[in-house]
């Protein structure tokens, strides 16, 4: 066990770090960040507070700076921070704006200064849960897509042959076919917008509408929900196992240092 990770400071580091109220004033600061950037874009404000626009957000980008030293820092071993993909992440928009902030791209610097808000989700487990979710569907929704896009050609196709004399400007061909398609499935004026027109030239329309909605919506849409479900599920499972090896590791080191100090315990002793 090194002398650094069993020094004074850095457990005092490692007892801020963990404790529930510095998660708590880290996401009120990416808040008040937020509400900042907002501020912003009414540029009579900015204009005539310009100034000190700037320096509260100096001192946020360091504030956020010191947070990201003592997260690292507190973590044992050290290398385990950086095995974190959201730490990477935390670093590269803080990083990204100390550079551009130094450079004076201004406009550059005001984009990261809104990036900066998307920290909320690495530091929120909640949000940090659903977002791994999120990725770990990304490759389950591959077949689905496929799918996806099967049954929308099969149905712009035969919306295409069916109603391009009635409705051209919807499905006069096959890109405008697909446009109307998507419009549909999304429930956005569906019924008073593309349906009833044609419904009025062609009284069976409503079939083709129904089926389309019956299979492209509610069936593969449920779909979607099942495996990102699915998947949160097992984002939680993953989370709590690694929470169950960072207490097993974290047992080790205090019986390591246990062990280490009944042998110079134990020395001094025989001496």
């Amino acid at each position: 066990m090194s002398e650094l990770s069993s020094s004074p400071f850095i457990r005092t580091i490692q007892q801020i770090v963990h404790h529930r109220f510095f998660t708590g004033t880290i996401i009120t600061l990416i808040m008040i960040n937020a509400i900042i950037v907002g501020l912003e874009t009414y540029p009579a404000l900015y204009g005539q507070y310009k100034e000190l626009f700037f320096a509260i957000d100096y001192v946020l980008l360091w504030i956020f700076t010191i947070e990201i030293l003592m997260r690292l820092l507190a973590a044992r071993p050290t290398s385990s921070f950086f095995k974190n993909s959201w730490n990477w992440f935390d670093l590269i928009i803080v990083a990204s704006s100390h550079i551009f902030i130094g450079a004076h791209f201004i406009t550059v610097l005001r984009i990261l200064r809104v990036l900066r808000v998307l920290r909320a989700i690495s530091v929120i487990p909640s949000l940090r849960r659903l977002v791994d979710a999120l990725l770990l569907t990304i490759p389950s929704l591959g077949n689905i897509m496929i799918l996806m896009g099967i049954i929308f050609y099969i149905f712009a196709v035969m919306g295409t042959m069916l109603f391009a004399s009635i409705a051209p400007e919807y499905f006069g061909n096959l890109q405008l076919s697909l446009l109307t398609l998507f419009q549909v499935v999304t429930l956005e004026s569906w019924a008073s917008g593309v349906m009833r027109p044609i419904f009025a030239e062609a009284w069976w329309s409503w079939i083709y509408f129904v089926l389309f909605i019956l299979v492209g919506t509610f069936v593969i849409f449920n779909l979607f929900i099942g495996v990102i479900v699915n998947n949160v599920e097992k984002a939680n499972e993953e989370e709590k196992n690694a929470e169950t090896s960072s207490e097993l590791t974290a047992l080790r080191q205090e019986v390591a240092e246990l062990k280490t100090m009944l042998q110079a315990l134990t020395k001094e002793k025989r001496k």
